[in-house]
């Protein structure tokens, strides 16, 4: 998403995209987002410059006030996602054109592996590739040495793009970059027209399957793909039973909904809470950050004698790699001890068990310090918060004795200990 930075909004940073969290199940069976996509080229300085120019006692310069929006000239892109098991999940792209005419968008779904490979190259690297399809589809194979081997299953022609999720060095740096085919490669294909910009090999560790469609004034277009572990003998992956188990979905969605909204809330009351906890819900992150790792890397490790300045030097020990509730996916993209802890009671109302799970996780030994500090958040773990853990814990516990009518002394035996050394 794109944002201003602090030096360049007059209320500080902000996001200047317009996405929506419509739905989510707790396990994720069902999962719906909005984009609101605008038909125009965007404005990017004009947000830039006008916002700089503003006090702090003016109103923030938004993209609508733009005129981007004008005559309903934008697509609303609808992401929905379905899983026919744990390891299947179903997606679909719904593009509506808004405007009074038809318009052309390019849309790419993208697979990409996480680059920790830079940090590790000593050990398997893993690929991205083509596959092809008797379907008409296309398709690529995703393997690596944890995870196994997916297939990302795509309907309809789509233009398949290759490269690494490698740093473009020379662009930012002015150093050689590891490979020509670099991270940016393929917003240099679709946007510049550079065809050596993808590898013609078709492999890499990022890929894309690009689409270029024509919507109707009103009309709406869909793109559905699959990604999964399994794909049985003969299936037809976009049949029939596609649309079956999306509709299944989306009724268990409902019903869940249903059974833990409060009687009496009116239809639209009910609509906000659902968008809300679904909020919650999609801002769940993977966390990855080896600190000895990192330090090592920054030349600033205390256990190798090194003398670089760098923050969190004294959690050397930490290992992060967990689901974490992320305060905001687009400012902050990783975990805060005291949001944490006010996230888990709005979770207790849609998935208590995964509330309890987020409280404890601080609380073990790859996180907590061994002065028994809690971590604060990335840019500083020994910055101190209120011990609004402990008030967490104990509004948890009562919660679950109200909604299951049992009393899980266990979890307040487990964390009071260490909350107590955390006071300390």
């Amino acid at each position: 998403m794109f944002g201003l930075t602090n030096s360049e909004a007059n209320h500080g940073e902000d996001v200047k995209e317009y996405y929506y969290y419509l739905d989510s199940t707790p396990t994720h069976s069902y999962m719906k987002y909005l984009y609101k996509y605008p038909q125009n080229a965007y404005p990017y300085a004009d947000l830039i410059n006008t916002n700089r120019r503003r006090t702090r006692t003016d109103p923030e310069y938004e993209l609508i006030d733009t005129g981007i929006f004008d005559e309903n000239r934008y697509f609303d892109v609808f992401v929905e996602y379905a899983k026919a098991t744990p390891t299947d999940l179903l997606i679909e792209i719904s593009v509506s054109n808004r405007g009074p005419d038809e318009s052309l968008i390019h849309v790419l779904p993208t697979l990409w592996f996480r680059n920790i490979w830079a940090w590790w190259p000593e050990g398997p690297k893993p690929t991205i590739t083509d596959v092809p399809q008797r379907n008409g589809g296309s398709a690529v194979a995703a393997s690596d040495p944890l995870l196994g081997t997916y297939l990302l299953q795509c309907e309809g022609p789509a233009r398949l793009l290759f490269t690494e999720n490698e740093t473009n060095s020379e662009r930012l740096f002015g150093t050689a970059s590891p490979t020509p085919y670099v991270k940016d490669g393929i917003n240099d294909y679709v946007v510049a027209g550079r065809q050596n910009a993808v590898n013609p090999a078709n492999t890499g560790t990022k890929a894309a399957a690009y689409y270029q469609l024509r919507v109707a004034a009103g009309g709406t277009a869909v793109i559905r793909l699959r990604l999964g572990n399994t794909v049985p003998d003969g299936a037809e992956p976009f049949g029939a039973k596609f649309a079956q188990i999306f509709d299944a979905r989306r009724r268990e969605a409902d019903e869940f909904y249903r059974a833990i909204t409060p009687p009496g809330v009116g239809e639209d009351a009910a609509s906000v809470m659902r968008q809300a906890l679904a909020g919650m819900l999609w801002s769940k992150q993977h966390f990855f950050y080896d600190l000895d790792k990192w330090l090592e890397e920054h030349r600033a490790d205390p256990l190798l004698a090194e003398t670089g300045q760098a923050r969190n030097r004294e959690w050397f020990h930490m290992i992060s790699e967990h689901i974490f509730s992320m305060p905001d996916k687009w400012e902050y993209p990783w975990f805060a001890a005291w949001d944490l802890a006010f996230h888990t009671i709005a979770l207790s109302t849609v998935d208590i068990d995964f509330a309890k799970e987020q409280l404890n996780l601080l609380l073990v030994g790859a996180y907590q310090h061994p002065t028994g500090q809690i971590p604060a958040y990335e840019w500083n773990f020994s910055d101190v918060n209120p011990p609004v853990h402990g008030w967490a814990t104990i509004f948890l516990y009562r919660m679950e004795q109200a909604l299951r009518g049992t009393r899980d002394l266990q979890f307040l035996r487990r964390v009071f200990g260490k909350l107590t050394w955390n006071f300390g």
